[in-house]
């Protein structure tokens, strides 16, 4: 059957250390089309986390 992933630690702990690693592997790479995409999907991690941030604020209040 199907293989449950077991993850460690909150979404926003995995969004961070995602984050993380594409930034290392960009940095590894020469200036590029390959060094552009992982720099944009961890821009998009980035919004991603922000979001998750700003919807689970206690803050927000349902629309009345």
């Amino acid at each position: 059957m199907f293989d449950r992933r077991n993850f460690k630690g909150t979404f926003k702990d995995r969004l961070v250390s995602f984050a993380k690693d594409i930034r290392d592997k960009a940095s590894l790479l020469p200036p590029g089309m390959e060094q552009d995409d992982l720099l944009r999907k961890a821009r998009q991690t980035d919004i991603a986390l922000h979001m998750d941030e700003w919807l689970s604020s206690p803050d927000l209040q349902p629309p009345k």
